[in-house]
């Protein structure tokens, strides 16, 4: 089968490698229709790691997919052979302490689709997948809905961890798939007063779009003194950009009491912030790992048509092109939100 991998910093070649196989009886067989490019992908493209996970080439990236299943193994019951399924890309081995107290996504030997040590990703004609991790699509969910499936995932968790709390108003800081992903689903959720910034003007517009009642670009606001006098301090800010910039942003826009949730990932290994202003304010902070059974939910608001995806697919690109794709979306050019792999 035909495969985008990795062969050095800033390099992908299109190879001809071996078609997975079933080998568990619980094993699906996956022939891939749409794989959307991540800002982790980017980052193993641009630097070859995140932390400590570092690529060791070849290797093939990707963990955003939509698919249609080609073989099942002998045990699977939930799904057949052509039905159309979104993926959920984390393996968790059900048996430690954190699979058994509810959290496979922190699971002690969770194996991840595209995550360099762990599973060739799904820039590729097959892949071979667990069957709790394919979760059958309607009629009504486009494959490019299917593949965005991951991110909104992560965006209806972020936005889950306020559920105990009462939320007037929030602020999302960088609105690419993930940023617009909590935007989304917090809209979803009922949360009104929702502000947003980025530097890239096509993503503000589409935040306008997709509910922010205020948006604008950092380097060009005063973001702190705006947001608070348009919309008062903030309940909770979600990180979603990996900036130090927006963290410290982040710390002055947030309410004493409030929560700052952090869902990008920096280029360096270490942040820092105001401990004086951090603990004066008493404010809460809670990283956001992935997701954790949200899949589902995720899929449950598209097919409802409560939340619409699909605006976010905007550059669209063939396997073979799948080095441009890499290029644009790491660039920021073009306007783009999420470049899409569309195998045909």
């Amino acid at each position: 089968m035909k495969a985008a991998v990795l062969t050095s910093i800033g390099q992908i070649e299109i190879r001809e490698v071996a078609e997975p196989e079933i080998i568990s009886p619980t094993d699906v067989l996956l022939r891939i229709r749409r794989a959307g490019i991540c800002g982790s992908d980017v980052h193993y493209y641009g630097a070859g790691r995140i932390g400590d996970q570092v690529v060791r080439y070849p290797f093939t990236v990707g963990h955003e997919c939509s698919a249609v299943v080609e073989k099942t193994g002998d045990e699977v019951t939930r799904i057949k052979k052509g039905d159309r399924v979104a993926v959920d890309p984390a393996v968790a081995c059900g048996t430690c302490d954190q699979c058994r107290s509810g959290r496979k996504h922190t699971c002690r030997s969770l194996r991840f689709l595209g995550c360099p040590g762990y599973i060739e990703g799904c820039l590729c004609e097959f892949i071979v997948m667990p069957e709790e991790n394919c979760f059958p699509l309607s009629e009504n969910v486009t494959f490019d809905g299917g593949a965005l499936v991951e991110p909104l995932a992560i965006g209806v968790y972020a936005v889950d961890f306020l559920r105990v709390r009462n939320i007037e108003n929030i602020s999302i800081l960088g609105c690419g798939p993930i940023g617009l992903s909590v935007l989304l689903a917090a809209g979803a959720a009922g949360i009104r007063q929702i502000s947003a910034t980025d530097k890239v003007p096509e993503r503000l517009t589409a935040a306008r779009k997709a509910g922010a009642n205020w948006a604008e670009n950092p380097d060009e606001s005063g973001i702190v003194q705006d947001i608070v006098k348009s919309q008062g301090e903030m309940d909770a800010v979600f990180e979603c950009c990996g900036d130090q910039a927006a963290l410290d942003q982040a710390i002055d826009l947030l309410k004493p009491g409030g929560e700052l949730l952090i869902l990008g990932i920096p280029d360096s290994d270490r942040i820092s912030f105001d401990i004086g202003k951090l603990r004066r304010k008493e404010i809460r902070l809670q990283n956001v790992r992935r997701q954790n059974r949200c899949t589902a939910k995720a899929i449950e608001l598209i097919a409802s048509q409560r939340i619409d995806v699909d605006f976010m697919t905007t550059h669209t690109f063939s396997l073979e092109e799948t080095q441009m794709a890499f290029d644009l979306v790491s660039e920021y050019r073009d306007g783009v939100i999420k470049a899409m792999i569309r195998f045909e």
